[in-house]
């Protein structure tokens, strides 16, 4: 009799001794000793807290709010004076005509209409400057003058610099703006410069090939 309250006082004994430990156990995890909903938590200053995990800040992103200029672009670029001289309006010219691809990660890459062995790739990046408003600094990378040489190799470049301030249309699906372009000789030193207006229409699965001239 005595062995069998002798374990029945230690099996209970050790009960309390376990359900003391709860709440200490509950405390290292950092838990409310009392339960509680998911729903109801509400973590203290200097808790542990759930945040959304994200690759860039909602600030940054282009979509947040309306249209993205994000995708692919047929762009002409026109231009309205040279060296800071005005051209005739009767005799501007479409100094570029090309074809662009905005991504998401505000990097920027053109192809040009113009001989591949000239040059007709090149890049830049962009930003979002308000609403539906960008900012691009495209950078072709040197290069040939193909002016100087129709239907051959040209002189070598050193590249140009192209500007671009444009805004997007409230459907998404057309850009236009202004735009400067500089280019430069192998010393550095400037070549010509124009600046413009570009127009910009969006390229998609049913756009024809004949809808680029």
């Amino acid at each position: 009799m005595r062995t069998r309250n002798c374990s029945l006082m230690s099996a209970m004994g050790a009960l309390v001794l376990a359900v003391a430990m709860v709440p200490s156990a509950l405390a290292q995890c950092g838990l409310n000793k009392n339960y509680v909903k998911p729903a109801a938590w509400h973590p203290q200053l200097g808790s542990a807290q759930f945040m959304r995990a994200a690759l860039f800040n909602d600030d940054d992103r282009d979509d947040r709010d309306g249209p993205s200029i994000v995708g692919m672009w047929h762009v002409t670029f026109t231009a309205h004076t040279m060296n800071g001289n005005p051209i005739p309006s009767n005799a501007y010219p479409m100094i570029d005509n090309a074809l662009v691809v905005f991504h998401s990660d505000k990097t920027e890459i053109m192809e040009s209409a113009r001989p591949p062995q000239d040059g007709n790739f090149c890049l830049g990046v962009w930003e979002r400057t308000g609403g539906r408003s960008y900012y691009v600094n495209h950078l072709p990378w040197l290069g040939n003058d193909t002016a100087n040489a129709p239907g051959g190799i040209g002189n070598p470049t050193a590249g140009a610099q192209i500007t671009e301030r444009v805004t997007l249309g409230e459907d998404g699906n057309k850009y236009s703006g202004s735009f400067t372009l500089v280019a430069y000789n192998l010393d550095g030193s400037k070549a010509v410069t124009f600046t413009g207006v570009l127009a910009a229409t969006r390229i998609t699965t049913s756009t024809s090939f004949p809808s680029l001239f």
